[in-house]
């Protein structure tokens, strides 16, 4: 035989049995935040009711209730954590209604009448350690709006929601706060979630905390930063959430792209996949920011007999796109280092913010740069795709300086850097900017002058790359043809001035059928320049079979 009695099924065990058979032989009773809701769901199991005898253990509970633990801030929420212990019956006794509403009515008070006490998970103020020799017990600084915050992240996501939802409901707290909440909650409940990532645990429970954020997210554009969102997006696509919840986050993300910053932007590529980043998320997320200035209607307004036109919020400012076209350089240049990246996907993402006018390409020119830095098996058409996605007028200083020393660059671009860098000299130096030689606008079509040119370089020709010796030889004349420039600058006037002008030009134009060039040009197709060619600006023939047929016109000369 046992003393022991055991009574499987009342709720609270036997913590709350104990509460309920002391009260009944009249001895005291402590009751507290962590025992009450396990002794009022206990009290209702065996019907200690008003019914049975008066002033029964239920009635004073829910006095106690009323008059102590809704009056708390911190006592509610413990309350709050206990009921998920005690379900169904603690949800049929509405203690978890009642706990709810009573948090959510408190955290939309005004900030002048909350009481620090409220909170326990904030950090201390230095004068509330004693640590303040300044402190006279008087509150000086004021109650931030998003007080109540980090105490509500102790709850787990269902109790979590559903105190969000009420707040929310009473339309009293900011979208901004709201987002600052659901912000917090993120990074104290996803472990790994500030790196963009999702460290190894309950997968069911880490998708359910993802879902719930997102589906909580206030409508207002800016209520979260881009930057969150994007952490929200690579969580849910790591806890594989539905395809809609993602489509929205990225739609979101899109509105306020121009927030977020290239590290942002690197989202890992499922593991099926051979790429290191995920670049077609990164096309959807620019598509959906292209399309506000697509979608965003132009109304137009008759007052006074004269039409104005208004826009939407929504329509795009030529600073945002800036910032996006600078973005996605700077994210082309960090996807570039992965050797799996296609030249496909490159040049479209690039392509999407081509039409976006930027004052430099600088960003764009290191993104290529890079490409061809660490894919150096792509053929000859493959980078004169991609440096087509390139201005070579737009590029700095610094980059033309780097520019005619890459060796990767194919002959065509280098031809170009070199031109315009000579017409931004001229420039600065007062002399009249020269005209684009035909044979410059040549390359950017791929055309080489005059079909009856003399010369047999091809289309390859140009798309090679020049060796470390040429480049420097070309360098030298662009030197030399800077140091005459600049020492014809110090002393032309009137004519002399004009003199001097037409004099770097021609400089410019003979640089371009140099020596130099015709060493490249017949390295490579074992032909050089000739003098017959019937346009002065001509870089060659683009046709191999017409040069053939007229032999005559042709003579190899070697080069010292």
């Amino acid at each position: 035989m046992t003393d022991e009695v055991h009574i499987s099924d009342i709720p609270g065990g036997p913590a709350a049995f104990e509460i309920c058979a002391k009260f009944c032989y009249g001895m005291t009773v402590t009751l507290n935040a962590y025992n009450v809701a396990a002794a009022r769901c206990a009290a209702e199991y065996l019907e200690m009711h008003e019914t049975m005898e008066r002033g029964n253990l239920i009635y004073k509970i829910d006095v106690f209730l009323t008059s102590s633990i809704f009056r708390s801030w911190k006592d509610s929420i413990i309350v709050l954590q206990t009921t998920k212990f005690l379900l169904p019956l603690s949800e049929e006794l509405k203690v978890v209604s009642d706990c709810i509403d009573c948090i959510a009515t408190k955290a939309c008070i005004d900030v002048s009448k909350v009481d620090w006490s409220y909170t326990y998970n904030r950090k201390k103020l230095p004068e509330e350690n004693g640590n303040d020799p300044n402190w006279n017990g008087v509150r000086n600084r004021p109650v931030p709006k998003d007080w109540w915050v980090e105490d509500l992240c102790e709850l787990e996501i269902g109790l979590y929601k559903r105190v969000l939802v009420n707040i929310k409901n009473i339309g009293i707290v900011s979208n901004d706060v709201i987002g600052e909440a659901l912000k917090a909650y993120a990074y104290r409940r996803l472990p790994g979630f500030s790196k963009g990532m999702i460290q190894s645990g309950d997968k069911a429970k880490y998708q359910s905390i993802v879902n719930t954020i997102a589906w909580l997210l206030p409508a207002d554009k800016g209520c979260v930063s881009c930057s969150f969102l994007l952490k929200l997006l690579k969580a849910s696509i790591l806890v594989n959430s539905g395809e809609m919840d993602k489509v929205e986050l990225v739609r979101r993300i899109g509105q306020q792209l121009e927030e977020a910053s290239v590290n942002d932007l690197l989202i890992r590529a499922p593991e099926e996949e051979t790429t290191m980043f995920d670049v077609s998320t990164v096309q959807k997320i620019v598509q959906e920011f292209l399309m506000q200035d697509k979608s965003a209607e132009i109304e137009l307004l008759e007052e006074s007999h004269e039409l104005q036109e208004t826009r939407r919020p929504g329509i795009l400012s030529e600073a945002s796109k800036l910032m996006v076209a600078k973005l996605i350089d700077g994210y082309l240049a960090e996807i570039s280092k992965d050797p799996n990246l296609t030249l496909s996907k490159f040049v479209d993402l690039a392509e999407m913010v081509s039409n976006i006018s930027r004052p430099a390409h600088d960003g764009l020119y290191r993104a290529i740069d890079m490409y061809l830095k660490e894919h150096p098996g792509i053929s000859k058409s493959e980078k004169k795709r991609i440096c087509k996605l390139m201005d070579c007028k737009k590029l700095s200083v610094d980059a033309c300086m780097h520019a005619v020393q890459n060796e990767r660059l194919p002959l065509r671009v280098v031809v170009q850097v070199l031109y315009f860098e000579q017409v931004r000299a001229a420039a600065s130096s007062g002399s009249s900017t020269p005209d684009i030689p035909k044979g410059i606008k040549d390359l950017n079509s791929g055309s080489h002058g005059s079909s009856r040119s003399a010369t047999t370089n091809t289309e390859e020709d140009w798309d090679g790359v020049a060796t470390a010796e040429d480049l420097k030889a070309l360098k030298g004349e662009l030197a030399a043809l800077r140091l005459a420039n600049g020492v014809g600058g110090g002393e032309r006037n009137g004519d002399g001035k004009s003199n001097v002008d037409k004099a770097a030009i021609n400089k410019m134009k003979g640089l371009l059928k140099s020596k130099i060039l015709t060493k490249l040009w017949s390295g490579k197709g074992g032909q050089g320049d000739n003098s017959g060619s019937d346009s002065s600006d001509s870089l060659g023939s683009a046709n191999p079979e017409e040069a053939k047929s007229t032999p005559s016109r042709n003579r190899r000369h070697s080069v010292s």
